[in-house]
């Protein structure tokens, strides 16, 4: 009976120095001498249930709950200090790797000084390479490393040297920075006109950015433009493919007569006629003529730039942004494409030049062109094709033989290139109106007369057909109608519109099965010539001139036929020359 307590404090102790060990393995750090090795060995020693055994057995339990206490508290302690060690050593620097390291000692930049350090053993000495942000004590040793980062100064790759170095320059400064290239930039391929982002102290190059003004006028890939989707432009088209396709067609004949093929082509005429487009089938056309006929694994690749969009008011850039053109075009070259450099509105930034006692965009842009153009050997190196309203305003020195050698004139549709470009657009998968059909009795009479009564539309004489007013030096004086002004954009619009029409009439009348009838198409042509969206809303003759056939030095004046009815009938408000 005098021995359960002794039992009940057995299990209990045992039950404790049991939770101790797992929780806390004391049983493993503390030393023989230590107070509950102690008491341990006084309970070993006395195993008879005499009156001191309890006593031991609580001051165990005592001893064990204050060793707990000390090792939490001591836990604590350790936490603080290293607190307190974090917020009171100094701040590593971070500086940049400017060699790999070799014996564990690399040179490193830091606040814009170089150092020969010691790399800590620790740290994976491989993993430093020139351009690698790196963390340095306060005894100059390097510790650690960081990631490439993300911001810093950008400049401007002037050149290139043999052994890989980079001459660069920033901003207006004319003076070259001779860099070297970080350890991830060694195999990119760099070149003149390459944006980089480089170190504050300008030592080293570590990332080249995308090119930015060149990638935004480039189509990787243009839609298949063949010649049969252009209407209305056979003469233009043939010169073209004259000019492209029989070289490659009969080589060993033009070889004969040592011809040279020509750069470039001007394309000429009034808005919306299909220069653009006659840009692009040219791409598709030639490559895939190329590529089916000789075997040649190439690929297009079409740079549409408009002459407004690379003018800058910073000297200097619009220069630049043409040498980045003609760049990336050659590098495509390189890299197995063949790169089309279609430049519109070509007046623009190609315009003739001014007297040198001013400085003008013209007089430093130009020469600048010609250069680049006399770089390229010929149309199987890079075809440029320039597109301009008003061709006379271009610098002859641009369009002299052996830069630009085709001047081709994309002139205004007459009525039979009209009527196959209304077949373009008006195809025979296209609903017509049920009414149509029943009144022609068939699907395709019904097509072509919709497509003729656009055409009477189109070419109609009646007073509110009139258009503009033109005078000549002659004396004559020229009305011209609707028909005279129009062009392949214009058709394209009309189709539109009467589709439009087809499908609010649809909507209106809950019949989903309605198509384009005769009225729709008469009406999208009175609604677009009447809203003049294409012709300018000024009097001004030189945007006029733009959209007509005359000869600029023949014309006096131009004037909207309804203001010069309705407010001078003399023609007073007509613009003049």
């Amino acid at each position: 009976m005098d021995s359960s307590p002794d039992r009940r404090e057995s299990g209990r102790s045992r039950e404790t120095s049991g939770r101790h060990r797992s929780e806390h393995g004391a049983s493993a750090s503390r030393g023989e001498d230590s107070p509950l090795a102690l008491v341990d060995e006084l309970l070993r020693l006395d195993p008879s249930g005499n009156q001191y055994r309890s006593l031991l057995f609580r001051l165990r339990r005592r001893l064990t709950d204050a060793e707990l206490g000390a090792q939490e508290s001591r836990r604590a302690l350790r936490e603080l200090e290293a607190t307190l060690d974090r917020v009171t050593s100094p701040a590593n620097r971070i500086g940049l790797c400017l060699d790999s390291p070799r014996d564990g000692v690399g040179t490193i930049l830091l606040a814009g000084a170089e150092y020969y350090a010691n790399i800590d053993p620790r740290l994976d000495a491989s993993r430093l390479r020139p351009g690698t942000r790196v963390l340095v004590n306060e005894a100059y040793v390097v510790v650690g490393e960081l990631d490439g980062g993300a911001a810093g100064p950008v400049a401007q790759v002037d050149e290139v040297l043999d052994d890989g170095r980079v001459r660069v320059s920033q901003g207006t400064v004319n003076q070259g920075i001779l860099m070297q290239r970080a350890g991830d930039l060694n195999s990119t391929v760099l070149r003149p006109g390459n944006q980089v982002r480089v170190d504050p102290a300008f030592r080293m190059v570590l990332e080249v950015l995308p090119d930015r003004d060149a990638r935004e006028h480039c189509l990787e890939e243009i839609t298949a433009m063949p010649w049969t989707a252009i209407g209305g432009q056979e003469e233009a088209i043939q010169a073209i493919r004259d000019t492209i396709e029989m070289p490659a067609l009969h080589p060993d004949l033009f070889r004969r007569f040592r011809y040279t093929t020509p750069k470039g082509f001007l394309l000429y005429g009034p808005p919306g006629c299909g220069k653009t487009m006659i840009g692009k089938a040219v791409a598709y056309n030639l490559v895939q003529h190329l590529r089916d006929r000789e075997g040649c694994p190439l690929r297009e690749f079409f740079m549409h730039i408009k002459g407004p969009e690379i003018l800058n008011m910073w000297l200097g850039e619009t220069e630049r942004m043409v040498r980045e053109v003609f760049s990336r075009a050659r590098e495509k070259r390189r890299q197995g494409y063949l790169p089309f450099v279609f430049i519109d509105e070509a007046e623009s930034i190609l315009g003739t030049r001014r007297s040198m006692r001013s400085h003008h965009i013209a007089n430093t842009v130009v020469p600048m062109f010609c250069t680049e153009m006399d770089g390229i050997e010929s149309l199987q190196d890079v075809v440029i094709v320039l597109a301009s309203n008003r061709h006379d305003l271009i610098d002859p020195a641009i369009l002299r033989p052996g830069r630009i050698d085709r001047k081709i004139k994309v002139k205004r549709p007459h009525r039979e290139a009209v009527l196959s470009i209304f077949r373009i657009y008006l195809t025979r998968d296209l609903p017509i109106d049920r009414g149509e059909i029943e009144r022609h009795g068939s699907r395709d009479a019904a097509l072509d007369a919709l497509i003729e009564a656009a055409m009477e539309s189109v070419y109609s004489q009646e007073d509110d057909a009139r258009v503009l007013s033109v005078g000549l030096r002659s004396g004559r004086e020229d009305v011209l109608y609707w028909g005279d002004l129009v062009s392949g954009a214009i058709i394209a619009s009309v189709v539109q519109r009467a589709k439009e029409l087809a499908i609010k009439r649809a909507v209106a009348s809950g019949d989903h099965q309605a198509g384009i009838s005769a009225a729709d198409l008469q009406a999208a042509v009175r609604a677009e010539f009447s809203q003049n969206e294409a012709f300018p809303p000024t009097d001004s003759v030189e945007e006029w001139l733009k959209l007509l056939d005359y000869d600029p030095e023949n014309v006096v004046r131009v004037g909207p036929v309804r203001q010069t009815a309705h407010a001078h009938p003399a023609g007073a408000a007509s613009a003049a020359i």
